[in-house]
């Protein structure tokens, strides 16, 4: 098994990738680390040049995108169809309110920032419009959206899918998304740590796992002090406020 780490996304990508051909894994992982790269610029909200910042900056009237941001966006849609709205990619307000206006790699760096605590404006995700034959997007006016977790776990996966062409069993690690495809020579399973979200230094079991995907979610790392409270990335769309909830980490 061949191994490659880099740091992306504000997180550890880890890619593995087994087969005979040193030379040509070697090469997947030169271009599975430009794919990902392009893509954080694409769908980062943390730059004025990227795709997804001008997706915000227009909105109000249609803006055509490119193919992996209308993917994106038509799995984004999806899934909140899917989840009754409890999945909003709309809630790019509410995480600037909470004081996520930065990437988390500069805000761990940062003092806390303090601001006037204001009545966010809630969105409906079903105010966002997608038009197939022009592959265009239509936010309503004043809505931004985040796509910040959805984007990272499919670029996880096409990712993990340009590495399967030179290797016979890959998984590609980004934070808590990982895909996984075809099973390593000689072994029944993959072998995936499942992290103690209090004590990361310690695994709470050993998931054995076949082809397919690990996601976990927790509010135990990406979290901050604002305005004198600690807070985290995980926002309720109904209330447009943290989540409050019993539960530090979730796998699926």
């Amino acid at each position: 098994m061949y191994y490659d780490e880099f740091r992306a996304m504000n997180t550890a990508i880890v890619m593995a990738a087994s087969g005979k051909n040193h030379t040509s894994i070697e090469a997947g992982f030169k271009q599975v680390r430009q794919f990902i790269n392009q893509s954080e610029q694409r769908f980062t909200r943390f730059t004025d040049t990227s795709e997804l910042a001008q997706v915000n900056r227009n909105a109000g009237d249609w803006f055509q995108v490119s193919m992996e941001m209308f993917q994106v966006l038509q799995e984004a849609y999806r899934l909140a169809n899917q989840t009754g709205g409890l999945f909003n990619p709309a809630i790019l307000p509410a995480l600037k309110q909470a004081g996520y206006d930065r990437s988390m790699d500069e805000m761990i760096k940062d003092t806390p920032n303090t601001q006037p605590v204001q009545e966010v404006e809630k969105h409906d995700y079903r105010e966002i419009q997608l038009d197939a034959d022009r592959r265009a997007v239509r936010l309503s006016s004043g809505m931004q959206i985040d796509l910040g977790g959805i984007a990272k776990g499919w670029i996880a996966e096409q990712a993990a899918k340009q590495l399967a062409r030179v290797s016979e069993a890959c998984a590609v690690s980004a934070g808590g998304d990982m895909f996984l495809i075809n099973i390593p020579p000689n072994e029944s399973g993959w072998e995936v740590g499942l992290e103690d979200p209090l004590e990361p230094e310690h695994d709470l079991a050993i998931l054995h796992v076949g082809p397919g995907a690990v996601a976990t979610s927790s509010v135990a790392k990406r979290k901050w002090m604002h305005n004198g409270k600690i807070q985290h990335h995980l926002i309720d769309p109904r209330t447009g406020k943290q989540d409050l909830t019993d539960w530090v980490s979730i796998t699926v």
